[in-house]
C-alpha cells in the first residue's frame, strides 16, 4: 500500500504521508483527521505526536525519522503557521475527515490489488492498519502494556485481542515445543508431553 501513491503529485505525497502516519502511530482515522500542527513535535528526541483519544485521554506516540522527514516535506511552510492548522488536508485544502481517510485507504487498496492480487479478497480499512501496527509491535517484542499505551486502549483486554488473533505467533510458539523425530518414539518421548494440563495451556497461547 505504501508503494502505491504517486509521490510526484501533491495528492500522492499526502496519501503516502497519511498512510505512513497511520502505520507508524496506530492512530484511529478520527485521531489522524484531527491531528494539528501543534500536536507534532518533530524537533524533539525522539520526535512524537500527541493525540486526544477516546475519553479525551491524551497519549504521545513516537515517530520514526522517516515519518518526520515525510511530514516536514508535506507540511513545508505550514510548519511555521498556526498550531491549530490541520496536518492532513483534502483536495479542497480543508481538514480531511475520517470518512475521507476511509476512502483514501479503499482507493489505495484497489490500486495496490493490481500488483498484489491477494488484496482483492481482503477488507482493508484504517482499523486494519491500526491492527497491523499492534501485531508488528507484538512480533518485535514490545510488551502488551506499552502497546496498550501506544494505541490508547482504555482496557488491557482490548489490546489482548491482538495477541489472541495472531495465529502465526501461536504456531511458532508451539513449534518450539514440538519433539524432534528422534525424540518422537514410544521410549523417548519427554515426560512433559504427557502432562495434559501443560499441553492444553500451550495450545491456548
Amino acid at each position: 500500500m505504501l508503494a502505491t501513491p504517486d509521490r510526484s503529485s501533491l495528492q500522492g505525497q499526502r496519501d503516502y504521508a497519511l498512510l505512513l502516519f497511520l502505520y507508524n502511530t496506530g492512530a484511529r482515522a478520527s485521531e489522524a483527521a484531527h491531528t494539528h500542527v501543534g500536536a507534532l513535535h518533530l524537533d524533539t528526541s525522539p520526535a512524537s505526536v500527541r493525540f486526544l483519544g477516546k475519553g479525551r485521554k491524551v497519549r504521545v506516540c513516537p515517530l520514526w525519522s522517516h515519518t518526520v522527514d515525510v511530514l516536514r516535506s508535506l507540511l513545508g511552510a505550514r510548519l511555521e503557521g498556526a498550531e491549530e492548522m490541520p496536518v492532513f488536508l483534502n483536495v479542497r485544502r480543508q481538514q480531511i475527515t475520517r470518512f475521507g481517510i476511509h476512502t483514501l485507504v479503499e482507493r489505495t487498496v484497489a490500486k495496490a490489488a493490481c500488483t498484489t492480487p491477494s488484496l482483492r479478497d481482503k477488507q482493508v480499512s484504517p482499523h486494519t492498519i491500526r491492527h497491523t501496527t499492534a501485531v508488528h509491535l507484538l512480533r518485535a517484542g514490545v510488551d502488551i502494556n506499552t502497546i496498550r499505551a501506544w494505541l490508547g486502549h482504555v482496557s488491557l483486554e482490548t489490546t489482548n485481542r491482538y495477541a489472541q488473533v495472531d495465529l502465526e505467533m501461536k504456531a511458532k510458539a508451539l513449534a518450539t515445543c514440538a519433539p524432534s523425530q528422534e525424540e518422537n518414539t514410544e521410549n523417548h518421548t519427554a515426560e512433559w508431553h504427557h502432562d495434559r494440563d501443560l499441553m492444553d495451556f500451550l495450545a491456548s497461547l
